[in-house]
Protein backbone atom coordinates (compact mmCIF):
# COMPACT_ATOMS: atom_id res chain seq x y z
CA UNK A 1 0.00 0.00 0.00
CA UNK A 2 1.47 3.30 -0.72
CA UNK A 3 1.04 6.23 1.84
CA UNK A 4 -2.15 8.43 0.50
CA UNK A 5 -0.15 11.48 1.97
CA UNK A 6 2.68 11.41 -0.43
CA UNK A 7 -0.02 11.44 -3.38
CA UNK A 8 1.35 14.00 -6.04
CA UNK A 9 -0.82 16.30 -6.47
CA UNK A 10 -1.13 19.24 -9.37
CA UNK A 11 -2.53 22.51 -10.59
CA UNK A 12 -2.67 22.74 -14.13
CA UNK A 13 -4.59 26.04 -15.53
CA UNK A 14 -7.09 24.90 -18.26
CA UNK A 15 -4.74 26.46 -21.56
CA UNK A 16 -2.49 23.25 -20.40
CA UNK A 17 -4.81 20.14 -19.60
CA UNK A 18 -5.40 19.41 -23.30
CA UNK A 19 -1.86 18.86 -24.12
CA UNK A 20 -1.44 17.13 -21.05
CA UNK A 21 -4.46 14.95 -21.51
CA UNK A 22 -3.01 14.39 -25.09
CA UNK A 23 0.18 12.74 -23.85
CA UNK A 24 -1.03 10.82 -21.10
CA UNK A 25 -2.84 9.02 -23.36
CA UNK A 26 0.07 8.77 -25.71
CA UNK A 27 1.27 7.12 -22.49
CA UNK A 28 -1.19 4.28 -22.03
CA UNK A 29 -0.86 3.72 -25.77
CA UNK A 30 2.78 3.47 -25.56
CA UNK A 31 2.03 1.55 -22.35
CA UNK A 32 4.82 3.33 -20.61
CA UNK A 33 4.49 1.94 -17.40
CA UNK A 34 4.10 -1.71 -18.17
CA UNK A 35 7.46 -0.94 -20.16
CA UNK A 36 9.42 0.46 -17.85
CA UNK A 37 8.58 -2.47 -15.72
CA UNK A 38 9.97 -4.88 -18.40
CA UNK A 39 12.90 -2.08 -18.64
CA UNK A 40 12.13 -1.97 -22.76
CA UNK A 41 14.87 0.15 -24.50
CA UNK A 42 12.84 0.85 -27.27
CA UNK A 43 10.53 3.34 -25.24
CA UNK A 44 13.52 5.43 -26.28
CA UNK A 45 14.20 4.39 -29.74
CA UNK A 46 15.22 1.10 -32.20
CA UNK A 47 16.65 -1.61 -30.54
CA UNK A 48 20.11 -0.84 -31.63
CA UNK A 49 19.92 2.77 -30.21
CA UNK A 50 23.24 3.30 -28.33
CA UNK A 51 23.21 4.19 -24.58
CA UNK A 52 19.55 2.57 -24.13
CA UNK A 53 19.81 -0.91 -23.34
CA UNK A 54 22.93 -0.89 -21.36
CA UNK A 55 21.81 2.23 -19.59
CA UNK A 56 18.57 0.36 -17.34
CA UNK A 57 20.11 -1.02 -14.14
CA UNK A 58 19.08 2.05 -12.93
CA UNK A 59 15.87 0.33 -12.19
CA UNK A 60 16.49 -2.60 -10.39
CA UNK A 61 20.03 -1.36 -8.69
CA UNK A 62 17.71 -1.02 -4.93
CA UNK A 63 17.22 -4.03 -4.77
CA UNK A 64 20.78 -5.67 -6.10
CA UNK A 65 22.45 -3.08 -3.60
CA UNK A 66 20.62 -4.85 -1.00
CA UNK A 67 22.75 -7.93 -0.71
CA UNK A 68 25.82 -6.00 -1.11
CA UNK A 69 24.92 -3.93 2.12
CA UNK A 70 26.13 -5.85 4.74
CA UNK A 71 29.63 -5.87 3.18
CA UNK A 72 29.74 -1.79 2.71
CA UNK A 73 28.31 -1.44 5.76
CA UNK A 74 31.05 -3.77 7.57
CA UNK A 75 33.82 -1.28 5.50
CA UNK A 76 32.25 1.99 7.37
CA UNK A 77 32.63 0.13 10.16
CA UNK A 78 36.37 -0.50 9.73
CA UNK A 79 36.72 3.18 9.22
CA UNK A 80 34.85 4.01 11.94
CA UNK A 81 36.99 1.50 14.43
CA UNK A 82 40.10 3.01 12.36
CA UNK A 83 39.11 6.58 13.98
CA UNK A 84 39.48 8.02 10.70
CA UNK A 85 38.17 11.65 11.10
CA UNK A 86 37.22 12.56 7.45
CA UNK A 87 36.13 11.30 4.41
CA UNK A 88 37.49 12.82 1.11
CA UNK A 89 35.25 12.11 -1.64
CA UNK A 90 36.94 13.28 -5.20
CA UNK A 91 34.46 12.53 -7.66
CA UNK A 92 32.48 14.96 -10.53
CA UNK A 93 28.91 15.23 -11.49
CA UNK A 94 26.90 12.06 -10.88
CA UNK A 95 29.72 10.61 -8.52
CA UNK A 96 29.13 13.49 -6.52
CA UNK A 97 25.59 15.00 -6.02
CA UNK A 98 24.23 11.91 -4.46
CA UNK A 99 27.12 12.55 -1.68
CA UNK A 100 26.23 15.88 -1.19
CA UNK A 101 22.71 15.68 -1.13
CA UNK A 102 23.43 12.84 2.08
CA UNK A 103 25.93 15.19 3.11
CA UNK A 104 23.92 18.06 3.58
CA UNK A 105 20.73 16.08 4.86
CA UNK A 106 21.83 14.03 7.37
CA UNK A 107 23.84 15.60 9.98
CA UNK A 108 26.80 13.85 11.58
CA UNK A 109 26.99 10.97 13.40
CA UNK A 110 28.71 10.33 16.82
CA UNK A 111 32.05 8.60 16.08
CA UNK A 112 31.68 8.53 12.33
CA UNK A 113 33.72 11.06 10.17
CA UNK A 114 32.91 14.13 8.60
CA UNK A 115 32.20 14.09 4.30
CA UNK A 116 33.71 17.03 2.40
CA UNK A 117 32.62 16.40 -1.36
CA UNK A 118 35.53 17.89 -3.43
CA UNK A 119 34.60 18.35 -7.51
CA UNK A 120 36.10 21.45 -7.82
CA UNK A 121 39.12 22.37 -9.91
CA UNK A 122 39.80 25.53 -8.04
CA UNK A 123 42.82 25.86 -5.94
CA UNK A 124 41.44 27.96 -3.19
CA UNK A 125 38.77 25.55 -2.83
CA UNK A 126 41.17 22.08 -2.61
CA UNK A 127 43.53 24.31 -0.60
CA UNK A 128 40.24 24.84 1.90
CA UNK A 129 39.35 21.54 2.11
CA UNK A 130 43.02 20.26 2.90
CA UNK A 131 42.66 22.93 5.81
CA UNK A 132 39.58 21.28 7.36
CA UNK A 133 41.75 17.62 7.53
CA UNK A 134 44.04 16.04 8.50
CA UNK A 135 45.84 13.66 6.22
CA UNK A 136 46.81 10.86 8.16
CA UNK A 137 43.12 10.18 9.40
CA UNK A 138 41.72 11.05 5.82
CA UNK A 139 40.26 8.34 3.78
CA UNK A 140 40.10 9.49 -0.15
CA UNK A 141 37.26 8.14 -1.94
CA UNK A 142 37.99 8.40 -5.37
CA UNK A 143 34.72 8.03 -7.40
CA UNK A 144 34.34 7.93 -11.33
CA UNK A 145 31.95 5.84 -13.16
CA UNK A 146 34.56 5.97 -16.33
CA UNK A 147 37.57 6.36 -14.60
CA UNK A 148 39.08 8.55 -16.91
CA UNK A 149 37.41 12.22 -15.55
CA UNK A 150 40.07 14.78 -15.63
CA UNK A 151 38.78 16.09 -12.32
CA UNK A 152 39.08 13.44 -9.83
CA UNK A 153 41.86 11.76 -11.29
CA UNK A 154 44.01 15.32 -10.77
CA UNK A 155 42.82 15.56 -7.20
CA UNK A 156 43.64 12.13 -7.16
CA UNK A 157 47.11 12.65 -8.03
CA UNK A 158 47.48 15.56 -5.96
CA UNK A 159 46.28 13.97 -2.94
CA UNK A 160 48.19 11.01 -3.16
CA UNK A 161 51.43 13.08 -3.24
CA UNK A 162 50.93 14.54 0.25
CA UNK A 163 49.80 10.98 1.40
CA UNK A 164 50.57 7.86 -0.53
CA UNK A 165 49.32 5.76 2.14
CA UNK A 166 47.69 3.33 -0.04
CA UNK A 167 44.80 1.80 2.84
CA UNK A 168 43.76 5.64 3.09
CA UNK A 169 42.23 5.68 -0.40
CA UNK A 170 39.49 4.02 -2.24
CA UNK A 171 37.91 3.67 -5.27
CA UNK A 172 34.25 3.83 -7.08
CA UNK A 173 34.64 2.66 -10.36
CA UNK A 174 32.94 0.76 -13.28
CA UNK A 175 34.61 -2.53 -13.67
CA UNK A 176 37.87 -2.60 -16.02
CA UNK A 177 38.01 1.07 -15.90
CA UNK A 178 41.21 3.10 -15.65
CA UNK A 179 40.58 3.93 -12.14
CA UNK A 180 40.11 0.30 -10.87
CA UNK A 181 43.74 -0.75 -12.50
CA UNK A 182 45.27 2.71 -10.94
CA UNK A 183 43.46 1.97 -7.24
CA UNK A 184 45.49 -1.71 -7.84
CA UNK A 185 48.63 -0.58 -8.70
CA UNK A 186 48.67 1.85 -5.98
CA UNK A 187 47.07 -0.65 -3.23
CA UNK A 188 44.07 1.24 -2.44
CA UNK A 189 42.43 -0.14 0.69
CA UNK A 190 39.21 -1.24 -1.38
CA UNK A 191 37.42 -0.98 -4.87
CA UNK A 192 33.70 -0.52 -5.15
CA UNK A 193 32.33 -1.66 -8.12
CA UNK A 194 29.47 0.52 -9.63
CA UNK A 195 26.54 -1.13 -12.43
CA UNK A 196 28.15 -0.60 -15.51
CA UNK A 197 24.47 -0.19 -16.72
CA UNK A 198 23.83 2.86 -14.88
CA UNK A 199 24.79 6.27 -16.48
CA UNK A 200 26.13 8.71 -13.25
CA UNK A 201 23.30 11.09 -13.25
CA UNK A 202 20.95 7.59 -12.57
CA UNK A 203 23.60 6.29 -10.10
CA UNK A 204 22.23 7.66 -6.62
CA UNK A 205 21.33 4.21 -5.04
CA UNK A 206 24.28 2.49 -6.47
CA UNK A 207 27.60 2.09 -4.69
CA UNK A 208 27.96 5.65 -5.78
CA UNK A 209 25.65 7.10 -3.47
CA UNK A 210 25.58 4.61 -1.05
CA UNK A 211 29.26 4.07 0.08
CA UNK A 212 29.55 7.07 0.94
CA UNK A 213 26.12 7.30 2.66
CA UNK A 214 27.07 4.50 4.47
CA UNK A 215 30.57 6.25 5.61
CA UNK A 216 28.95 8.85 7.13
CA UNK A 217 26.09 6.44 9.39
CA UNK A 218 23.35 7.28 6.81
CA UNK A 219 20.14 4.92 6.75
CA UNK A 220 21.19 3.55 3.49
CA UNK A 221 19.13 0.48 4.35
CA UNK A 222 16.00 2.27 4.48
CA UNK A 223 16.85 4.73 1.62
CA UNK A 224 17.39 1.29 -0.75
CA UNK A 225 14.03 -0.02 0.81
CA UNK A 226 12.02 3.29 0.43
CA UNK A 227 13.21 3.25 -3.52
CA UNK A 228 10.57 0.62 -4.41
CA UNK A 229 7.74 3.08 -2.92
CA UNK A 230 8.58 5.19 -6.18
CA UNK A 231 6.53 2.55 -8.16
CA UNK A 232 3.38 2.73 -5.61
CA UNK A 233 3.15 6.55 -5.18
CA UNK A 234 0.26 7.95 -7.03
CA UNK A 235 -1.29 11.32 -8.59
CA UNK A 236 -5.18 11.92 -8.30
CA UNK A 237 -7.05 14.05 -9.67
CA UNK A 238 -5.66 15.24 -12.82
CA UNK A 239 -4.18 11.92 -13.98
CA UNK A 240 -6.31 11.51 -17.47
CA UNK A 241 -7.59 15.63 -17.48
CA UNK A 242 -10.84 14.15 -19.26
CA UNK A 243 -9.18 11.90 -21.57
CA UNK A 244 -12.11 9.54 -21.16
CA UNK A 245 -9.93 6.39 -20.35
CA UNK A 246 -8.01 4.97 -17.85
CA UNK A 247 -4.30 6.68 -17.69
CA UNK A 248 -1.27 4.79 -18.25
CA UNK A 249 -0.82 2.68 -15.32
CA UNK A 250 -3.83 3.55 -13.45
CA UNK A 251 -5.21 2.12 -10.62
CA UNK A 252 -8.73 2.63 -9.19
CA UNK A 253 -8.57 6.49 -10.57
CA UNK A 254 -5.10 6.77 -9.33
CA UNK A 255 -2.15 6.59 -11.97
CA UNK A 256 1.31 5.66 -11.24
CA UNK A 257 3.33 9.71 -10.21
CA UNK A 258 6.63 8.85 -12.18
CA UNK A 259 4.84 8.11 -15.50
CA UNK A 260 1.79 10.69 -14.97
CA UNK A 261 5.11 13.63 -13.90
CA UNK A 262 7.29 12.37 -16.34
CA UNK A 263 4.41 12.76 -19.74
CA UNK A 264 3.39 15.61 -18.00
CA UNK A 265 6.89 17.38 -17.79
CA UNK A 266 6.94 16.58 -21.37
CA UNK A 267 3.52 18.03 -22.38
CA UNK A 268 4.18 21.09 -20.65
CA UNK A 269 7.52 21.53 -22.03
CA UNK A 270 6.37 21.23 -25.69
CA UNK A 271 3.81 23.63 -25.34
CA UNK A 272 6.15 26.24 -23.79
CA UNK A 273 6.54 25.69 -20.56
CA UNK A 274 10.08 24.08 -20.04
CA UNK A 275 11.45 25.72 -17.05
CA UNK A 276 11.17 23.71 -14.10
CA UNK A 277 11.52 25.77 -10.97
CA UNK A 278 12.28 23.82 -8.14
CA UNK A 279 11.02 24.62 -4.52
CA UNK A 280 12.16 22.66 -2.16
CA UNK A 281 11.85 21.66 1.65
CA UNK A 282 14.80 23.17 3.50
CA UNK A 283 15.04 20.10 5.06
CA UNK A 284 16.28 18.72 2.25
CA UNK A 285 19.45 21.14 0.97
CA UNK A 286 21.42 20.09 -1.80
CA UNK A 287 18.58 17.89 -3.47
CA UNK A 288 18.27 20.80 -6.16
CA UNK A 289 21.61 20.22 -7.42
CA UNK A 290 21.24 16.63 -8.15
CA UNK A 291 17.66 16.85 -9.95
CA UNK A 292 19.47 19.75 -11.57
CA UNK A 293 21.53 17.38 -13.10
CA UNK A 294 19.32 14.82 -14.01
CA UNK A 295 16.87 16.79 -15.75
CA UNK A 296 19.39 18.74 -17.74
CA UNK A 297 21.71 16.07 -18.78
CA UNK A 298 19.00 13.77 -19.59
CA UNK A 299 17.03 16.26 -21.42
CA UNK A 300 18.82 18.68 -23.27
CA UNK A 301 19.52 17.90 -26.71
CA UNK A 302 18.65 18.17 -30.10
CA UNK A 303 17.10 22.07 -29.77
CA UNK A 304 14.87 20.19 -27.02
CA UNK A 305 14.39 20.16 -23.33
CA UNK A 306 13.03 20.78 -19.59
CA UNK A 307 15.52 23.57 -18.30
CA UNK A 308 15.88 22.92 -14.15
CA UNK A 309 16.09 26.12 -12.35
CA UNK A 310 17.37 25.05 -8.64
CA UNK A 311 17.85 27.20 -5.80
CA UNK A 312 16.04 30.24 -6.79
CA UNK A 313 14.75 32.85 -4.28
CA UNK A 314 11.25 33.06 -4.40
CA UNK A 315 9.64 35.62 -5.74
CA UNK A 316 5.96 37.43 -6.37
CA UNK A 317 3.78 35.37 -9.26
CA UNK A 318 4.11 38.61 -11.56
CA UNK A 319 8.02 38.34 -11.47
CA UNK A 320 7.69 34.99 -13.51
CA UNK A 321 7.46 34.43 -17.03
CA UNK A 322 4.90 32.25 -19.39
CA UNK A 323 7.47 29.67 -19.43
CA UNK A 324 7.34 28.65 -16.16
CA UNK A 325 6.31 25.03 -14.09
CA UNK A 326 6.76 24.82 -10.82
CA UNK A 327 8.20 21.41 -8.85
CA UNK A 328 6.95 21.77 -5.02
CA UNK A 329 8.77 19.35 -2.99
CA UNK A 330 7.62 19.98 0.69
CA UNK A 331 8.38 18.12 3.77
CA UNK A 332 5.10 16.74 5.75
CA UNK A 333 7.27 16.36 8.35
CA UNK A 334 8.40 20.06 8.27
CA UNK A 335 5.54 21.91 7.23
CA UNK A 336 6.57 25.15 5.96
CA UNK A 337 3.61 27.92 6.25
CA UNK A 338 4.98 31.00 4.12
CA UNK A 339 6.45 28.62 1.77
CA UNK A 340 2.88 27.20 1.24
CA UNK A 341 1.17 30.13 0.93
CA UNK A 342 3.84 31.09 -1.53
CA UNK A 343 3.21 28.04 -3.88
CA UNK A 344 -0.27 28.77 -3.23
CA UNK A 345 -0.07 32.04 -4.47
CA UNK A 346 1.67 31.11 -7.96
CA UNK A 347 -0.72 28.25 -8.73
CA UNK A 348 -3.43 31.14 -8.00
CA UNK A 349 -2.19 33.30 -10.57
CA UNK A 350 -1.97 30.38 -13.39
CA UNK A 351 1.08 29.02 -13.19
CA UNK A 352 1.53 25.18 -13.39
CA UNK A 353 2.22 23.92 -10.11
CA UNK A 354 3.20 20.36 -9.17
CA UNK A 355 3.36 19.15 -5.51
CA UNK A 356 5.46 15.97 -5.16
CA UNK A 357 5.05 15.66 -1.18
CA UNK A 358 8.26 13.97 0.58
CA UNK A 359 8.90 12.83 4.53
CA UNK A 360 12.33 14.18 4.63
CA UNK A 361 15.54 13.39 4.37
CA UNK A 362 14.45 9.26 5.04
CA UNK A 363 12.16 9.67 1.93
CA UNK A 364 15.17 10.29 -0.08
CA UNK A 365 15.19 6.89 -1.67
CA UNK A 366 12.21 6.92 -2.75
CA UNK A 367 12.07 11.10 -4.05
CA UNK A 368 15.82 9.84 -6.10
CA UNK A 369 13.79 6.65 -7.71
CA UNK A 370 10.76 8.62 -8.38
CA UNK A 371 12.59 11.36 -10.38
CA UNK A 372 14.74 9.28 -12.53
CA UNK A 373 10.81 8.00 -13.51
CA UNK A 374 9.82 11.02 -14.24
CA UNK A 375 12.78 12.21 -16.28
CA UNK A 376 13.40 9.11 -17.93
CA UNK A 377 9.56 9.56 -19.18
CA UNK A 378 10.16 12.97 -20.15
CA UNK A 379 12.47 11.62 -22.38
CA UNK A 380 10.23 9.64 -23.94
CA UNK A 381 7.63 12.31 -24.28
CA UNK A 382 10.30 14.79 -25.72
CA UNK A 383 11.29 11.79 -28.10
CA UNK A 384 15.01 12.04 -27.23
CA UNK A 385 17.49 9.19 -25.36
CA UNK A 386 17.64 10.42 -21.56
CA UNK A 387 20.42 8.48 -21.53
CA UNK A 388 23.60 10.14 -23.49
CA UNK A 389 24.93 13.51 -22.92
CA UNK A 390 26.80 14.23 -26.29
CA UNK A 391 27.76 17.57 -25.39
CA UNK A 392 29.30 16.94 -22.24
CA UNK A 393 31.70 15.32 -24.19
CA UNK A 394 32.08 18.30 -26.32
CA UNK A 395 32.90 19.97 -23.66
CA UNK A 396 35.70 17.76 -22.01
CA UNK A 397 36.70 18.25 -26.44
CA UNK A 398 37.27 21.92 -25.67
CA UNK A 399 39.20 21.50 -22.53
CA UNK A 400 41.41 18.87 -23.92
CA UNK A 401 41.84 21.32 -27.13
CA UNK A 402 42.62 24.30 -24.65
CA UNK A 403 45.19 22.50 -22.49
CA UNK A 404 47.19 20.93 -25.81
CA UNK A 405 47.45 24.42 -26.95
CA UNK A 406 48.70 25.59 -23.60
CA UNK A 407 51.34 22.46 -23.91
CA UNK A 408 52.82 23.83 -27.05
CA UNK A 409 53.00 27.71 -26.08
CA UNK A 410 52.79 27.61 -22.44
CA UNK A 411 49.88 30.06 -22.68
CA UNK A 412 46.32 30.20 -22.24
CA UNK A 413 43.83 31.55 -25.23
CA UNK A 414 43.37 35.31 -24.20
CA UNK A 415 39.50 36.16 -23.81
CA UNK A 416 38.53 39.65 -23.45
CA UNK A 417 36.22 40.77 -20.41
CA UNK A 418 32.95 42.00 -21.27
CA UNK A 419 32.70 45.70 -21.28
CA UNK A 420 29.46 47.96 -19.66
CA UNK A 421 27.63 47.64 -22.72
CA UNK A 422 28.15 44.05 -23.90
CA UNK A 423 26.87 43.25 -20.34
CA UNK A 424 24.12 45.79 -20.52
CA UNK A 425 23.40 44.06 -24.07
CA UNK A 426 23.66 40.21 -22.82
CA UNK A 427 21.45 41.18 -19.38
CA UNK A 428 18.95 43.77 -20.36
CA UNK A 429 17.79 41.77 -23.64
CA UNK A 430 17.02 38.82 -22.19
CA UNK A 431 13.50 38.14 -21.52
CA UNK A 432 11.25 35.03 -20.97
CA UNK A 433 11.57 32.03 -22.81
CA UNK A 434 14.96 33.17 -22.75
CA UNK A 435 17.20 32.56 -19.24
CA UNK A 436 20.62 33.73 -18.26
CA UNK A 437 22.99 31.32 -16.93
CA UNK A 438 25.17 32.67 -14.85
CA UNK A 439 28.51 30.02 -14.50
CA UNK A 440 31.07 30.96 -11.90
CA UNK A 441 34.35 29.50 -11.73
CA UNK A 442 35.29 30.29 -8.32
CA UNK A 443 35.41 29.23 -4.68
CA UNK A 444 31.94 28.23 -3.45
CA UNK A 445 31.19 30.27 -0.40
CA UNK A 446 28.39 31.73 1.29
CA UNK A 447 28.95 35.13 0.44
CA UNK A 448 29.33 34.09 -3.38
CA UNK A 449 26.10 32.34 -2.70
CA UNK A 450 24.15 35.43 -1.46
CA UNK A 451 25.78 37.83 -4.01
CA UNK A 452 24.43 35.48 -6.92
CA UNK A 453 20.87 35.09 -4.90
CA UNK A 454 20.83 39.12 -5.06
CA UNK A 455 21.66 39.10 -8.92
CA UNK A 456 19.62 36.60 -9.47
CA UNK A 457 16.49 38.28 -7.73
CA UNK A 458 17.67 41.41 -9.83
CA UNK A 459 17.63 40.21 -13.43
CA UNK A 460 14.07 38.59 -12.67
CA UNK A 461 12.46 41.80 -11.27
CA UNK A 462 13.90 43.80 -14.12
CA UNK A 463 13.35 40.99 -16.90
CA UNK A 464 11.39 38.72 -15.93
CA UNK A 465 13.92 35.84 -17.11
CA UNK A 466 14.82 33.04 -15.71
CA UNK A 467 18.05 32.57 -13.99
CA UNK A 468 20.41 29.85 -13.62
CA UNK A 469 23.54 29.52 -11.29
CA UNK A 470 26.37 27.00 -11.33
CA UNK A 471 29.99 26.65 -9.76
CA UNK A 472 32.69 25.43 -12.77
CA UNK A 473 33.41 22.66 -13.50
CA UNK A 474 30.46 20.85 -12.20
CA UNK A 475 27.56 22.59 -13.91
CA UNK A 476 29.59 21.48 -17.33
CA UNK A 477 28.77 17.54 -15.77
CA UNK A 478 25.17 18.97 -15.62
CA UNK A 479 23.14 22.08 -17.12
CA UNK A 480 26.14 22.69 -19.64
CA UNK A 481 24.76 19.78 -21.52
CA UNK A 482 21.33 21.77 -21.48
CA UNK A 483 23.24 25.35 -22.53
CA UNK A 484 24.50 23.33 -25.74
CA UNK A 485 21.66 20.76 -26.58
CA UNK A 486 19.02 22.27 -25.47
CA UNK A 487 16.77 25.44 -27.05
CA UNK A 488 18.83 28.16 -28.18
CA UNK A 489 17.27 30.64 -25.48
CA UNK A 490 20.19 30.97 -23.19
CA UNK A 491 22.08 33.92 -22.73
CA UNK A 492 25.33 33.24 -20.82
CA UNK A 493 27.88 35.17 -18.35
CA UNK A 494 31.03 33.39 -16.95
CA UNK A 495 32.40 35.12 -13.69
CA UNK A 496 35.90 33.69 -13.59
CA UNK A 497 38.31 34.50 -10.18
CA UNK A 498 41.80 33.18 -9.25
CA UNK A 499 43.10 32.71 -5.59
CA UNK A 500 46.83 32.09 -5.86
CA UNK A 501 49.09 30.11 -5.44
CA UNK A 502 48.04 27.61 -8.06
CA UNK A 503 48.66 23.79 -7.22
CA UNK A 504 50.46 21.78 -9.43
CA UNK A 505 49.49 18.30 -10.17
CA UNK A 506 51.36 15.99 -10.23
CA UNK A 507 52.49 13.98 -13.58
CA UNK A 508 50.92 16.69 -15.26
CA UNK A 509 52.36 19.79 -17.55
CA UNK A 510 50.13 22.22 -15.84
CA UNK A 511 48.40 23.33 -12.30
CA UNK A 512 44.65 22.98 -10.88
CA UNK A 513 44.17 27.01 -11.81
CA UNK A 514 45.69 26.21 -15.64
CA UNK A 515 42.90 23.29 -16.00
CA UNK A 516 40.56 25.57 -14.82
CA UNK A 517 41.10 28.28 -17.04
CA UNK A 518 41.03 25.74 -19.95
CA UNK A 519 37.33 24.40 -18.90
CA UNK A 520 36.57 28.37 -18.91
CA UNK A 521 38.03 29.13 -22.07
CA UNK A 522 36.78 25.80 -23.70
CA UNK A 523 33.50 26.21 -22.49
CA UNK A 524 33.03 29.54 -23.53
CA UNK A 525 34.37 28.93 -26.87
CA UNK A 526 32.09 26.34 -27.10
CA UNK A 527 29.51 28.35 -26.54
CA UNK A 528 29.97 31.49 -29.02
CA UNK A 529 30.82 28.85 -31.61
CA UNK A 530 27.10 27.59 -31.35
CA UNK A 531 26.28 31.25 -32.03
CA UNK A 532 25.24 31.77 -28.21
CA UNK A 533 25.65 34.94 -26.00
CA UNK A 534 28.42 34.58 -24.05
CA UNK A 535 30.64 37.26 -22.03
CA UNK A 536 32.83 36.77 -19.10
CA UNK A 537 33.91 39.00 -16.23
CA UNK A 538 36.83 38.48 -14.38
CA UNK A 539 37.40 39.26 -11.11
CA UNK A 540 40.49 40.43 -9.31
CA UNK A 541 39.46 41.15 -5.72
CA UNK A 542 36.95 39.67 -3.80
CA UNK A 543 34.39 37.79 -5.83
CA UNK A 544 31.25 38.16 -3.79
CA UNK A 545 32.14 42.30 -4.12
CA UNK A 546 32.34 42.13 -7.68
CA UNK A 547 28.61 40.46 -8.35
CA UNK A 548 27.32 42.83 -5.82
CA UNK A 549 28.67 45.47 -7.85
CA UNK A 550 26.81 43.84 -11.24
CA UNK A 551 24.13 43.82 -9.00
CA UNK A 552 24.15 47.53 -7.88
CA UNK A 553 24.68 48.42 -11.91
CA UNK A 554 21.48 46.42 -12.70
CA UNK A 555 19.18 48.21 -10.20
CA UNK A 556 20.91 51.65 -11.09
CA UNK A 557 19.96 51.07 -14.93
CA UNK A 558 16.37 49.78 -14.12
CA UNK A 559 15.65 53.05 -11.93
CA UNK A 560 16.67 54.96 -14.43
CA UNK A 561 14.32 53.11 -17.40
CA UNK A 562 17.35 51.85 -18.97
CA UNK A 563 17.58 47.63 -20.33
CA UNK A 564 19.50 47.19 -17.64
Amino acid sequence: MSDAALTLEARIPDSLAAAVAEQLRAAASARVSQRLTQADATLWGPASTPEVANRLGWLTIAERMLAELDDICAFADRVRDDRIRDVVLLGMGGSSLAPEVLRRCFPRQRERPALHVLDSTDAATVRAVEAQVQIPRTLFVVSSKSGGTIEPLSLFAHFWALSGAGERFAAITDPGSGLEQLARAHGFGRVFAGDPDIGGRYSALSAFGIVPGALIGADVAALLNGAPEARRTRVRGVADAGSGEPPDGSDGGETEAGVWLGAALSALARAGRDKLTFIISSTLPGLGLWLEQLVAESTGKHGRGILPVAEEPLGEPEQYGEDRVFAYLPDLEMPDRPREQAVQALAGAGHPVITVPTRGPGDLGRVFMLWEIAVAVAGWGLEINPFDQPNVQQAKDATNRVLAEYERSHELPELADADAPALDQLLGEAAPPQYVAIMGYLRPTAEVDAAVSELRVALRRRTRATTTFGYGPRFLHSTGQFHKGGPKTGRFLQLLHDEPPDIDIPGAAYGLTTLKNAQATGDLQTLRELGLPAERVRSCGDPARAVLDLVADINRLAGSGRSA
